[in-house]
């Protein structure tokens, strides 16, 4: 999980991943479309994404597609963010619970 979160520190690599939301399955071209750096710059973020697991290269003939994996953010939001969510969401139905008791 360490190297998904060093992923998504970064605002560019969370572009990346929001691009490929809105579009999977992009070339190298057409996502650097989206940022403002090098070509080559994109394509280190995209190995990073990639070593993550949060990005899956598929070859079609010659070029090389991009898809986003959302399955390690999955995992973090069920380890990181459910078990909190749970005792938040148990907070407001006792508050529903005890408001709607009062007369």
């Amino acid at each position: 999980m360490d190297a998904v979160f060093k992923a998504l520190a970064d605002a560019s690599r969370r572009k990346l991943l929001d691009a490929l939301h809105i579009n999977n399955g992009q070339t190298l071209g057409e996502l650097c479309k989206h940022l403002t750096m090098t070509r080559q710059a994109v394509g280190k973020h995209l190995a990073l994404l990639e070593a993550a697991n949060l990005v899956v290269i598929v070859w079609q003939g010659r070029e090389k597609l991009h898809y986003l994996n959302p399955t390690p953010i999955h995992e973090i939001s069920e380890r990181w963010i459910g078990k909190y969510e749970r005792h938040r969401l148990q907070a407001l139905a006792d508050l529903k619970k005890r408001l709607e008791e009062k007369p």
